[in-house]
Protein backbone atom coordinates (compact mmCIF):
# COMPACT_ATOMS: atom_id res chain seq x y z
CA UNK A 1 0.00 0.00 0.00
CA UNK A 2 1.23 3.56 -1.06
CA UNK A 3 1.90 5.85 1.92
CA UNK A 4 -0.08 8.57 2.34
CA UNK A 5 0.43 11.78 1.20
CA UNK A 6 0.49 14.53 3.51
CA UNK A 7 -0.53 17.84 3.47
CA UNK A 8 1.19 21.30 3.62
CA UNK A 9 -0.85 21.90 7.38
CA UNK A 10 0.47 18.03 8.33
CA UNK A 11 3.77 18.92 7.58
CA UNK A 12 4.15 21.72 9.19
CA UNK A 13 2.25 20.41 12.23
CA UNK A 14 5.36 17.60 11.96
CA UNK A 15 7.91 19.82 11.54
CA UNK A 16 6.79 22.07 14.61
CA UNK A 17 6.68 19.28 17.14
CA UNK A 18 10.27 17.79 15.89
CA UNK A 19 11.29 21.40 16.46
CA UNK A 20 10.04 21.77 19.95
CA UNK A 21 11.14 18.47 21.01
CA UNK A 22 14.85 19.38 19.91
CA UNK A 23 14.43 22.92 21.75
CA UNK A 24 13.58 21.06 24.46
CA UNK A 25 16.37 18.22 24.71
CA UNK A 26 18.70 21.55 24.17
CA UNK A 27 17.76 23.71 26.62
CA UNK A 28 18.29 20.34 28.96
CA UNK A 29 21.88 19.95 28.03
CA UNK A 30 22.20 23.31 28.71
CA UNK A 31 21.07 23.37 32.10
CA UNK A 32 22.70 20.63 32.90
CA UNK A 33 25.97 22.20 31.35
CA UNK A 34 25.40 25.09 33.30
CA UNK A 35 25.48 23.16 36.50
CA UNK A 36 28.77 21.83 35.73
CA UNK A 37 30.28 25.17 35.70
CA UNK A 38 28.48 26.26 38.94
CA UNK A 39 29.95 23.25 40.25
CA UNK A 40 26.73 22.12 41.43
CA UNK A 41 27.13 18.34 39.85
CA UNK A 42 28.08 15.51 42.21
CA UNK A 43 30.92 13.43 42.33
CA UNK A 44 32.30 11.38 39.71
CA UNK A 45 30.85 7.99 40.14
CA UNK A 46 30.42 4.47 38.15
CA UNK A 47 27.36 3.83 36.42
CA UNK A 48 25.58 1.55 34.20
CA UNK A 49 23.97 2.39 30.41
CA UNK A 50 20.57 0.59 30.88
CA UNK A 51 19.05 2.24 27.58
CA UNK A 52 20.61 4.27 25.17
CA UNK A 53 18.06 7.19 23.42
CA UNK A 54 19.88 9.21 20.63
CA UNK A 55 21.94 11.99 22.41
CA UNK A 56 20.40 11.10 26.46
CA UNK A 57 21.25 7.65 28.24
CA UNK A 58 19.31 6.36 31.26
CA UNK A 59 22.26 5.62 33.54
CA UNK A 60 21.86 2.86 36.82
CA UNK A 61 23.83 4.03 39.99
CA UNK A 62 26.03 1.26 40.92
CA UNK A 63 27.07 3.42 43.92
CA UNK A 64 26.42 6.33 46.80
CA UNK A 65 22.97 6.80 48.38
CA UNK A 66 21.55 6.78 44.63
CA UNK A 67 22.50 3.41 44.50
CA UNK A 68 20.00 1.43 42.16
CA UNK A 69 17.92 4.76 40.68
CA UNK A 70 17.79 5.52 37.12
CA UNK A 71 18.94 9.09 35.63
CA UNK A 72 18.63 10.58 32.45
CA UNK A 73 22.10 11.99 31.22
CA UNK A 74 23.85 13.57 28.52
CA UNK A 75 27.44 12.72 27.42
CA UNK A 76 30.31 14.70 26.85
CA UNK A 77 31.25 15.34 23.24
CA UNK A 78 34.81 13.70 23.63
CA UNK A 79 33.09 10.58 24.45
CA UNK A 80 32.94 8.01 21.38
CA UNK A 81 29.78 5.64 21.08
CA UNK A 82 28.31 4.09 24.04
CA UNK A 83 25.83 1.41 24.13
CA UNK A 84 23.40 -0.59 26.62
CA UNK A 85 25.37 -2.68 28.64
CA UNK A 86 28.47 -0.08 29.14
CA UNK A 87 30.34 1.08 32.66
CA UNK A 88 30.62 4.64 32.41
CA UNK A 89 32.05 7.18 35.17
CA UNK A 90 29.05 9.84 35.36
CA UNK A 91 28.25 13.28 38.04
CA UNK A 92 24.72 13.57 38.59
CA UNK A 93 22.71 16.96 38.52
CA UNK A 94 19.27 18.16 39.30
CA UNK A 95 15.81 16.32 38.87
CA UNK A 96 17.40 12.80 38.21
CA UNK A 97 19.67 14.11 35.60
CA UNK A 98 23.33 14.02 34.72
CA UNK A 99 26.43 14.63 32.78
CA UNK A 100 28.78 10.97 31.41
CA UNK A 101 32.23 11.80 31.66
CA UNK A 102 34.10 8.62 30.86
CA UNK A 103 33.64 5.30 29.74
CA UNK A 104 34.68 2.47 31.73
CA UNK A 105 37.07 -0.39 29.78
CA UNK A 106 34.90 -3.00 28.06
CA UNK A 107 35.00 -6.54 28.21
CA UNK A 108 33.53 -6.72 24.52
CA UNK A 109 31.76 -5.22 22.24
CA UNK A 110 29.03 -6.61 19.92
CA UNK A 111 28.70 -4.68 16.99
CA UNK A 112 27.22 -5.01 13.47
CA UNK A 113 27.57 -3.20 9.98
CA UNK A 114 24.88 -0.60 9.20
CA UNK A 115 23.03 0.15 5.69
CA UNK A 116 26.22 2.00 4.97
CA UNK A 117 28.78 0.14 5.80
CA UNK A 118 29.49 1.36 8.79
CA UNK A 119 29.72 -0.80 12.40
CA UNK A 120 26.90 0.18 14.37
CA UNK A 121 27.63 -0.94 18.20
CA UNK A 122 25.20 -2.87 19.61
CA UNK A 123 25.70 -4.10 23.67
CA UNK A 124 29.27 -4.41 25.31
CA UNK A 125 30.19 -6.68 28.79
CA UNK A 126 28.25 -9.46 27.48
CA UNK A 127 28.66 -13.12 29.03
CA UNK A 128 26.86 -14.78 26.31
CA UNK A 129 24.84 -13.90 23.11
CA UNK A 130 21.35 -16.03 23.20
CA UNK A 131 20.62 -16.84 19.23
CA UNK A 132 16.84 -17.59 19.51
CA UNK A 133 15.32 -19.82 16.58
CA UNK A 134 12.08 -21.17 15.92
CA UNK A 135 10.08 -23.74 13.75
CA UNK A 136 7.73 -20.43 12.45
CA UNK A 137 9.69 -18.17 11.17
CA UNK A 138 11.83 -21.79 9.38
CA UNK A 139 15.20 -21.74 10.49
CA UNK A 140 17.95 -21.33 8.12
CA UNK A 141 21.62 -22.43 8.73
CA UNK A 142 22.96 -19.56 6.82
CA UNK A 143 21.63 -16.77 8.52
CA UNK A 144 22.63 -19.02 12.23
CA UNK A 145 25.66 -19.15 10.48
CA UNK A 146 26.29 -15.70 10.34
CA UNK A 147 24.96 -14.72 13.91
CA UNK A 148 27.69 -17.24 14.95
CA UNK A 149 30.56 -16.17 13.24
CA UNK A 150 29.96 -12.75 14.51
CA UNK A 151 30.06 -14.80 18.06
CA UNK A 152 33.41 -16.17 17.56
CA UNK A 153 34.58 -13.19 15.96
CA UNK A 154 34.33 -11.15 19.32
CA UNK A 155 35.18 -14.24 21.71
CA UNK A 156 31.55 -13.97 23.13
CA UNK A 157 30.26 -17.39 23.25
CA UNK A 158 27.12 -18.05 21.52
CA UNK A 159 23.98 -20.66 22.97
CA UNK A 160 21.21 -21.44 20.56
CA UNK A 161 18.16 -21.75 21.78
CA UNK A 162 14.75 -23.00 20.10
CA UNK A 163 11.59 -21.92 21.15
CA UNK A 164 8.18 -22.41 19.91
CA UNK A 165 8.54 -26.03 20.36
CA UNK A 166 4.75 -26.76 20.58
CA UNK A 167 5.10 -25.88 16.88
CA UNK A 168 7.23 -28.85 15.83
CA UNK A 169 5.25 -31.74 14.14
CA UNK A 170 5.87 -34.54 11.93
CA UNK A 171 5.88 -32.08 9.37
CA UNK A 172 9.46 -30.00 10.36
CA UNK A 173 10.81 -32.37 13.42
CA UNK A 174 13.74 -33.97 11.39
CA UNK A 175 14.67 -30.98 9.43
CA UNK A 176 14.40 -29.09 12.78
CA UNK A 177 16.51 -31.87 14.91
CA UNK A 178 19.41 -32.73 11.91
CA UNK A 179 19.94 -28.61 12.44
CA UNK A 180 20.39 -28.68 15.67
CA UNK A 181 22.80 -31.91 15.64
CA UNK A 182 24.71 -29.96 13.18
CA UNK A 183 25.49 -27.24 15.37
CA UNK A 184 25.63 -29.95 18.90
CA UNK A 185 28.45 -31.77 17.25
CA UNK A 186 30.77 -28.48 16.88
CA UNK A 187 29.72 -28.25 20.81
CA UNK A 188 27.51 -25.22 20.91
CA UNK A 189 25.24 -25.58 23.45
CA UNK A 190 21.55 -25.69 22.31
CA UNK A 191 18.47 -25.77 24.69
CA UNK A 192 14.96 -25.72 23.44
CA UNK A 193 11.62 -24.08 24.83
CA UNK A 194 8.49 -22.57 24.57
CA UNK A 195 7.60 -19.20 25.23
CA UNK A 196 4.07 -19.74 24.95
CA UNK A 197 3.52 -23.46 26.60
CA UNK A 198 5.06 -21.48 29.85
CA UNK A 199 1.58 -19.09 30.30
CA UNK A 200 3.72 -16.82 31.70
CA UNK A 201 6.34 -18.07 33.77
CA UNK A 202 9.81 -18.45 32.96
CA UNK A 203 10.83 -22.22 31.81
CA UNK A 204 13.21 -23.56 34.26
CA UNK A 205 15.85 -24.08 31.56
CA UNK A 206 15.59 -20.47 29.94
CA UNK A 207 16.08 -19.16 33.68
CA UNK A 208 19.09 -21.48 34.22
CA UNK A 209 20.75 -20.33 31.23
CA UNK A 210 20.08 -16.47 32.09
CA UNK A 211 21.33 -16.64 35.82
CA UNK A 212 23.96 -14.64 36.83
CA UNK A 213 24.91 -13.52 33.36
CA UNK A 214 24.56 -10.77 30.87
CA UNK A 215 22.85 -12.21 28.40
CA UNK A 216 22.10 -10.59 24.69
CA UNK A 217 18.90 -12.03 22.98
CA UNK A 218 19.45 -11.84 19.02
CA UNK A 219 17.68 -13.66 16.38
CA UNK A 220 15.34 -12.73 13.51
CA UNK A 221 12.32 -11.01 13.70
CA UNK A 222 9.08 -13.30 15.08
CA UNK A 223 11.22 -15.67 16.87
CA UNK A 224 9.77 -14.99 20.29
CA UNK A 225 12.60 -13.25 21.73
CA UNK A 226 10.62 -10.64 23.62
CA UNK A 227 8.35 -13.06 24.65
CA UNK A 228 11.36 -14.62 25.89
CA UNK A 229 12.21 -11.90 27.95
CA UNK A 230 8.36 -11.59 29.25
CA UNK A 231 8.57 -14.88 30.55
CA UNK A 232 11.65 -13.48 32.85
CA UNK A 233 10.29 -10.10 33.31
CA UNK A 234 6.34 -10.14 33.88
CA UNK A 235 6.08 -7.04 35.40
CA UNK A 236 7.96 -5.20 32.15
CA UNK A 237 5.34 -3.77 29.69
CA UNK A 238 6.64 -5.65 26.69
CA UNK A 239 5.53 -5.47 23.47
CA UNK A 240 5.18 -9.15 22.04
CA UNK A 241 5.06 -9.14 17.92
CA UNK A 242 3.28 -10.95 15.78
CA UNK A 243 4.17 -13.41 12.81
CA UNK A 244 2.81 -12.15 9.98
CA UNK A 245 0.28 -14.24 8.09
CA UNK A 246 1.05 -13.03 4.62
CA UNK A 247 4.91 -13.28 4.73
CA UNK A 248 5.37 -15.50 7.37
CA UNK A 249 8.77 -13.05 8.31
CA UNK A 250 8.43 -11.20 12.09
CA UNK A 251 7.22 -7.90 12.93
CA UNK A 252 9.72 -5.38 14.53
CA UNK A 253 8.84 -4.77 17.94
CA UNK A 254 11.63 -3.02 20.03
CA UNK A 255 12.71 -0.01 19.51
CA UNK A 256 16.16 0.65 21.45
CA UNK A 257 18.27 -2.04 23.08
CA UNK A 258 17.86 -1.91 26.60
CA UNK A 259 19.23 -4.47 29.90
CA UNK A 260 16.64 -5.87 32.59
CA UNK A 261 17.65 -6.78 36.04
CA UNK A 262 16.70 -10.59 36.20
CA UNK A 263 14.94 -10.99 39.46
CA UNK A 264 17.16 -14.74 39.69
CA UNK A 265 20.10 -12.40 39.20
CA UNK A 266 22.11 -11.99 35.85
CA UNK A 267 21.08 -9.06 33.36
CA UNK A 268 19.47 -9.05 30.10
CA UNK A 269 19.76 -7.10 27.51
CA UNK A 270 16.90 -7.05 24.51
CA UNK A 271 18.20 -5.76 21.15
CA UNK A 272 15.83 -4.43 18.00
CA UNK A 273 15.48 -7.88 15.82
CA UNK A 274 18.23 -8.54 13.23
CA UNK A 275 16.46 -9.66 9.85
CA UNK A 276 19.95 -10.09 8.39
CA UNK A 277 23.42 -10.11 10.22
CA UNK A 278 25.49 -8.64 7.34
CA UNK A 279 29.11 -9.60 7.52
CA UNK A 280 30.40 -7.99 4.67
CA UNK A 281 32.85 -5.65 6.31
CA UNK A 282 34.92 -8.71 7.51
CA UNK A 283 38.08 -10.16 5.55
CA UNK A 284 37.81 -13.81 4.57
CA UNK A 285 40.49 -14.79 6.96
CA UNK A 286 38.19 -12.98 9.60
CA UNK A 287 35.51 -15.38 8.13
CA UNK A 288 37.26 -18.35 8.35
CA UNK A 289 38.16 -17.86 11.73
CA UNK A 290 34.44 -17.44 12.12
CA UNK A 291 34.02 -21.45 11.16
CA UNK A 292 35.57 -23.12 14.44
CA UNK A 293 35.83 -26.17 12.39
CA UNK A 294 37.36 -24.59 9.19
CA UNK A 295 39.65 -22.51 11.92
CA UNK A 296 42.22 -25.80 12.32
CA UNK A 297 42.08 -25.64 8.68
CA UNK A 298 43.45 -21.93 7.99
CA UNK A 299 46.98 -22.19 5.99
CA UNK A 300 46.77 -25.53 5.10
CA UNK A 301 45.35 -25.03 1.42
CA UNK A 302 48.23 -26.12 -1.14
CA UNK A 303 48.07 -21.94 -2.69
CA UNK A 304 48.52 -19.29 -0.09
CA UNK A 305 45.93 -17.29 -2.27
CA UNK A 306 43.05 -20.31 -2.40
CA UNK A 307 40.35 -18.86 -2.46
CA UNK A 308 38.23 -21.76 -1.25
CA UNK A 309 35.78 -21.63 -4.24
CA UNK A 310 37.11 -25.19 -6.31
CA UNK A 311 40.36 -24.09 -5.99
CA UNK A 312 42.86 -27.61 -6.48
CA UNK A 313 44.45 -28.32 -3.20
CA UNK A 314 42.28 -27.00 -0.65
CA UNK A 315 41.79 -27.90 2.72
CA UNK A 316 38.46 -27.30 3.40
CA UNK A 317 36.94 -28.83 0.18
CA UNK A 318 39.46 -32.44 1.68
CA UNK A 319 37.90 -31.78 4.69
CA UNK A 320 34.53 -32.17 3.66
CA UNK A 321 35.09 -34.70 1.38
CA UNK A 322 36.36 -36.92 3.90
CA UNK A 323 33.82 -36.09 6.31
CA UNK A 324 35.85 -33.76 8.64
CA UNK A 325 33.47 -31.01 8.45
CA UNK A 326 30.10 -30.72 6.87
CA UNK A 327 29.11 -30.14 3.52
CA UNK A 328 25.98 -27.85 4.77
CA UNK A 329 28.15 -25.78 6.65
CA UNK A 330 30.71 -25.54 3.86
CA UNK A 331 28.22 -24.29 1.89
CA UNK A 332 27.14 -21.71 4.22
CA UNK A 333 31.16 -20.11 4.10
CA UNK A 334 31.40 -20.48 0.07
CA UNK A 335 27.82 -18.36 0.30
CA UNK A 336 28.33 -16.12 2.79
CA UNK A 337 32.13 -15.69 1.31
CA UNK A 338 30.28 -15.09 -2.30
CA UNK A 339 28.24 -12.33 -0.24
CA UNK A 340 31.16 -10.88 0.82
CA UNK A 341 32.54 -10.17 -1.95
CA UNK A 342 29.72 -8.88 -3.60
CA UNK A 343 28.41 -6.70 -1.07
CA UNK A 344 31.60 -5.21 -0.71
CA UNK A 345 32.18 -4.61 -4.74
CA UNK A 346 29.26 -3.12 -4.96
CA UNK A 347 29.80 -0.97 -1.62
CA UNK A 348 26.51 -1.46 -0.14
CA UNK A 349 24.97 -4.22 2.15
CA UNK A 350 21.94 -6.23 0.87
CA UNK A 351 18.38 -5.46 2.40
Amino acid sequence: MAKRKLNKRQQWRIEKIQKERTERMARKEKAVEAQAEAGELGPEQEGLVIAHYGQQLDIEALEGEDTGQVFRCFVRANIDSLVTGDRVVWRPGKSETGVIVARCERDNLLQRPDNFGALKPVAANIDHIILVIAPEPEPHDNLIDRYLVASESTDIPAVILLNKTDLINDRNREQIETLLARYEALGYQVERTSAAACEGEAAPEVEALVRGKTSVFVGQSGVGKSSIIQTLLPDELLRVGAVSESTGKGVHTTTTAKLFHLPGGGDLIDSPGIREFGLWHMTPQELEYGFREIRPLIGLCKFRNCRHMGDPGCALERAAAEGEISTERLKSFHRILQDMAEQQARGLKLP
